[in-house]
């Protein structure tokens, strides 16, 4: 005993074991000379990918081995651990870090009962210090509630998959959560082809006061102010438009009145993904990897490797006291004491929320982006900032409007004009939530009174069509996902990045929709395995993982409760369904290495075409995508191509040895020297669009904005 309290004293480092290298350097930076920080590079052991890896006929017990290619760094581990004082376990503060840890612990030989594990909301030296001083146990509650997760999936996807590659084609995959997904997106595109149009009109009148002056635009409402005509064929409207021009118009009827717009809350990682969506054009894979970034740590000018951001996986919008008291110092130095409230901002987490973590926040307000700017990645800053913007929003005053609503009425008819005008901006001074879709805005109403006469200026009928519901964006499928309850913080990308690379779904801009394949997957599904595609049964079981964390249900009962009904379902399945085939479309593009025609597959990254003669030949194109403009070399057929990063390029039919530019081909001329006149866009978007002239000698340039070129 003596013996070896004597090694562990001559022992001077105590080891602090994170996933990654960049998170690593951050807190190493916190814990000084006696600390050594090395990363496990995410999970050292996993299930095996040759077998299910699961003992069914015993409790479902799970097997792990360490995962391939990461031997020689359990290794150093194993070396390091031993030659430590002691061992700190700090993997990211959920169910998936505490996972690692524990599997670290069996690595390492660590007691997980000991207080070996340390975690932290954010990479900052007072929550790394404070973590490190309250070590802790690891959570088996967290670990059972990560494993049964992991066995439920692995369950579902190693005994479900193979039915799909032995009755439709090899490949595919089937998943718990990526079903019923990929379910939604099919549906939406049931109800759009399902869709009838309807036919609806609007009548827009322009009228001035008794000068001529102030124009503005009421719109045609009905008969009287309380219901609306419906305007629904080109007749009526025309009727009702003769009307409307030999009509006089008094102002019946003005409400002032007043509104307010209330800030959106911090972030959570779903509306992170959301937003980042839709202001940034981010996908959700993107966000989470800039955000990861972000939290793990990066390197500002003067102050080194700082964490900026707090733990980016988390549905909870509680925010610490000293986090809302920096906020609202920051709003006041920089806003002025008016936009202050009189007491900080609560937000209230959903029913299911797990409260463990913070909103997304800064984890400085001493770190404004503007200032670190010049230290981040392009990527970095612009969700940084986001980030920064709608926190700093959410603690600021209600944004108050001014309204006014008029009724203009004629002999028989009644019109309505709405305005508003910012009486003070509040939190629309940093920040403004988007949506999917675009509001209508409202206009400004000159100052008219009651009574007062108007005269007809202009008049303006629009026939509309009503519309099917959108296709989903990303943004709007994880809104969906969240309010459905269907997977959790950590898996909306990952869900989202195996649909569409399983060829299941493919994008349209920023739209999703089904493939075919998507569309029979998923019909096979629902006919055979309705509780898989549920939504309401997905729910369920997540709110069940959720027990276990609680301690409330032993992980093994949960998954004897989904396994004996869904093993019957899956051996009748096997019986009953006959081989699909999944036709594909043929081209018009004979292969150049077998002469038959090429048909058009769905890839990852979209469609492309292959030789239906695989495994023989294996010949695959691009589809190319054509602009309207000839080459400037040759006057032949300009390609459009993307760079690994995504970036647009174009080539000349007659290959790149004619035309490579980054430059946009267009059937302009110069007006000086006569050659192509090419579209520039700006480095990283950052500048204005140019005309530029292809002639190297010929210096000609102007800005599109302003540009007189016909």
């Amino acid at each position: 005993m003596a013996t070896a309290e004597k090694e562990t004293k001559s022992k001077k480092k105590y080891l602090v074991i994170v996933e990654s290298p960049a998170k690593a350097k951050t807190i190493k930076k916190y814990l000084g000379s006696k600390y050594e920080v090395t990363a496990s590079m995410g999970h050292l052991r996993d299930l095996p990918k040759s077998q299910l890896g699961i003992d069914l006929e015993n409790g479902f017990e799970p097997k792990y081995i360490t995962i391939r290619g990461k031997g020689d760094l359990v290794s150093k581990l194993k070396k390091d651990a031993k030659n430590s004082a002691k061992v700190f376990l700090a993997t990211d503060p959920d169910r998936e870090g505490e996972a690692i840890s524990w599997h670290l612990a069996a690595l390492l030989d660590v007691d997980p009962d000991t207080d070996c594990r340390i975690t932290f909301n954010e990479i900052t030296k007072t929550a790394v210090k404070e973590a490190i001083s309250k070590p802790r146990a690891i959570d088996a509650d967290l670990v059972d509630a990560q494993q049964a997760r992991r066995i439920l999936d692995r369950i579902v996807g190693y005994q479900l998959s193979p039915l799909l590659w032995k009755k439709v084609k090899k490949g595919l995959s089937a998943g718990r959560v990526q079903s019923v997904a990929t379910k939604l997106i099919v549906d939406r595109e049931r109800e759009i082809e399902a869709f009838s149009e309807e036919e609806y009109w609007t009548i827009d009148v322009k009228l001035t006061n008794e000068k001529g002056k102030l124009p503005f635009v009421v719109k045609f409402y009905g008969k009287n102010s309380k219901t609306k005509m419906k305007l629904s064929d080109e007749k009526t409207v025309l009727g009702v438009v003769e009307e409307l021009k030999n009509s006089s118009y008094t102002v019946d009827s003005i409400t002032r009145g007043e509104k307010k717009r209330y800030p959106a809350p911090p972030f959570t990682t779903s509306t992170l993904q959301q937003e980042a969506a839709r202001k940034l054009g981010f996908t959700a894979k993107r966000t989470m990897a800039t955000a990861q970034q972000l939290y793990e740590g990066v390197d500002i000018k003067g102050s080194g490797s700082v964490g900026l951001i707090t733990y980016m996986r988390t549905d909870s919008l509680r925010i610490s006291a000293e986090a809302l008291s920096e906020c609202r110092n920051y709003i006041g130095r920089t806003f002025g004491d008016g936009y202050v409230p009189a007491k900080p901002k609560f937000y209230k987490s959903k029913k299911n929320a797990q409260d463990a973590h913070e909103a997304i926040r800064p984890t400085s307000m001493a770190f404004d982006p503007e200032k670190i700017k010049a230290s981040l990645k392009s990527d970095q800053y612009k969700l940084y900032k986001l980030i920064w913007n709608r926190f700093v929003a959410s603690q600021m005053p209600d944004a108050v409007l001014d309204t006014v609503q008029a009724d203009i009425k004629t002999e028989k008819y009644v019109l309505k004009a709405t305005g508003s005008n910012v009486k003070f901006d509040g939190f629309m001074a940093v920040y403004v939530e988007s949506v999917d879709f675009i509001e209508e805005k409202e206009g400004k109403i000159p100052k008219i009174e009651e009574g007062q006469n108007l005269l007809f200026k202009e008049i303006e009928p629009k026939q509309h069509f009503t519309q099917p519901p959108a296709r989903y964006t990303e943004a709007s499928l994880i809104k969906t996902m969240e309010e459905d309850g269907i997977g959790r913080p950590s898996t909306y990308a990952p869900t989202i990045t195996t649909i569409t690379g399983r060829g299941y779904v493919a994008r349209e801009g920023k739209s999703l929709f089904p493939t075919e394949l998507g569309t029979i997957v998923t019909k096979l599904m629902e006919d055979y395995f309705a509780d898989i595609v549920d939504v309401e049964f997905t729910a369920n079981m997540e709110e069940k993982l959720d027990r276990i964390e609680d301690g409330n249900t032993p992980w093994q009962e949960i998954i004897r409760d989904f396994y004996d009904p869904f093993a019957k379902t899956l051996g009748a399945a096997e019986e009953a369904i006959g081989k699909i085939e999944v036709q594909d479309e043929v081209s018009d593009v004979v292969c150049e290495k077998c002469g038959r025609m090429m048909v058009y597959k769905q890839g990852r990254f979209g469609k492309f075409l292959a030789c239906p003669g695989y495994p023989e030949c294996k010949n695959t194109k691009t589809i190319a995508e054509e602009i309207d403009a000839p080459c400037p070399n040759c006057g032949g057929k300009v390609q459009v191509r993307k760079s690994r990063k995504g970036v647009k390029y174009y080539t000349c039919d007659n290959g790149t040895d004619c035309l490579l530019s980054w430059d946009e081909p267009t059937n302009l001329k110069c007006p000086e020297c006569g050659g192509a006149i090419m579209k520039k866009r700006p480095y990283r978007g950052k500048g204005p669009i140019k005309y530029v002239c292809y002639n190297e000698k010929c210096k000609f340039e102007e800005l599109m904005s302003k540009s007189k070129l016909k």
